[in-house]
């Protein structure tokens, strides 16, 4: 008995019809909008700035009306991205979906060009607003040039002041910092009480805030008449307040650093004989250094910053003395010369820290790869 076995082919299944490209003329339009409102809002917060100039001279003038015109340059991408809509119309008519696509694509690009610059250009407007408001009160209370010339040399030669507390304490936070750290990582039981010490310093110095602890140390060890410590100058203690505070956020880069290494690294060194603090020293750390090295200078900029505290002690710092001046003149333009500097020297570290963390990243990937 013979098994006729009957093989249908099936029919292959329609091919679906090509999908347009997404349309422009939505996106063009809002971005053509946004713009025109930006450089509107933009040219009448820089009239109003004008204003309160008080018909200021020509080169200020000319600054103003050229920066007003470049409030509108977000237009030209977004008219640009309404040509594109066209231009993707006419070749989709033409049957060319690949260039109808690419002018798609071009047009929804400029026009959230225009978008994203518009936008800053209203944040800008908001800016200069804010400073104009209230018939440039804004601007009197805190940019009166002529109090900023004033005391720019008296509160320059104070931040001094400020940088020698900062390299001092860095100085001590690194030293003491490394010490805590260790002191958490040593192993077995004849390192638990110091893991244990360690541990509590830096959960306290962690918890109480940098003023409280300059507050203390400042007054307090001077009143408690402690030996060596009683002599030292306001300048050394705030040094010293600043380096117990910071020790602690210190020790915990150092041990995140310690602890990213592989343990293998551990177990090799030890394996040759090596002991726990020569492992440290010639292998451990050294391959920590590149991942501690980012985080460490942004606790630094958090130091330099808290400088500005050691006037609660007495010290004569650029923030007392721009206090000094500003109880003078009954302004708080000499703040911000305060403010300026701290800027000044804290924006070109930032931006090493994030070359360094992109070096390493890079790295990393590199030898992932």
């Amino acid at each position: 008995m013979s098994t006729t076995t009957t093989s249908q082919t099936a029919d292959p299944p329609a091919s679906l019809p090509p999908t347009p490209p997404p349309k422009i003329i939505p996106i063009g339009v809002t971005g053509l909008a946004v713009s025109v409102v930006g450089g509107v809002c933009l040219a009448v917060a820089l009239l109003s700035l004008y204003a309160m100039l008080g018909s200021p001279g020509l080169i200020v003038t000319a600054i103003l009306v050229v920066l007003a015109l470049g409030a509108f340059i977000p237009v030209v991408p977004a008219v640009t991205g309404l040509v594109k809509a066209r231009s993707r119309r006419d070749r989709l008519a033409a049957g060319d979906l690949p260039g109808a696509r690419r002018e798609a694509a071009a047009g929804h690009e400029h026009s959230t060009v225009a978008m994203g610059y518009a936008l800053a250009v209203v944040i800008a407007a908001a800016l200069v607003w804010f400073v104009t408001a209230n018939n440039g009160a804004i601007a009197h209370t805190f940019l009166r040039w002529s109090f900023i010339e004033q005391s720019w040399a008296d509160v320059t030669k104070a931040f001094w002041v400020n940088i020698r507390v900062s390299v001092g304490a860095e100085i001590g936070v690194l030293l003491f910092g490394l010490l805590l750290a260790v002191m958490r990582l040593l192993p077995g039981r004849s390192g638990r009480p110091l893991r244990w010490l360690a541990t509590l310093y830096v959960d306290v110095f962690r918890a109480i805030p940098s003023i409280i602890v300059i507050y203390l140390v400042g007054f307090g060890l001077s009143l408690a008449k402690v030996p060596v410590v009683r002599d030292l100058s306001p300048i050394w203690l705030a040094i010293l307040a600043l380096m117990l505070t910071y020790s602690g956020y210190v020790a915990e880069v150092y041990r995140a650093g310690i602890e990213s290494i592989h343990p293998s690294q551990w177990a090799a060194s030890r394996s040759l004989g090596l002991s726990y603090g020569m492992t440290l020293r010639t292998v451990i750390i050294p391959q920590a250094v590149r991942r501690m090295v980012p985080p460490l200078l942004n606790d630094f900029i958090g130091l330099q910053k808290d400088t500005a505290l050691i006037g609660v002690m007495g010290v004569t710092d650029a923030f007392m003395q721009s206090r000094f001046v500003s109880s003078n003149v009954f302004n708080l333009s000499p703040v911000i010369v305060v403010a300026a500097l701290f800027v000044i020297i804290t924006i070109p570290q930032t931006r090493f820290v994030d070359r360094l963390i992109a070096r390493e990243q890079a790295r990393r990937a590199g030898g992932s790869s």
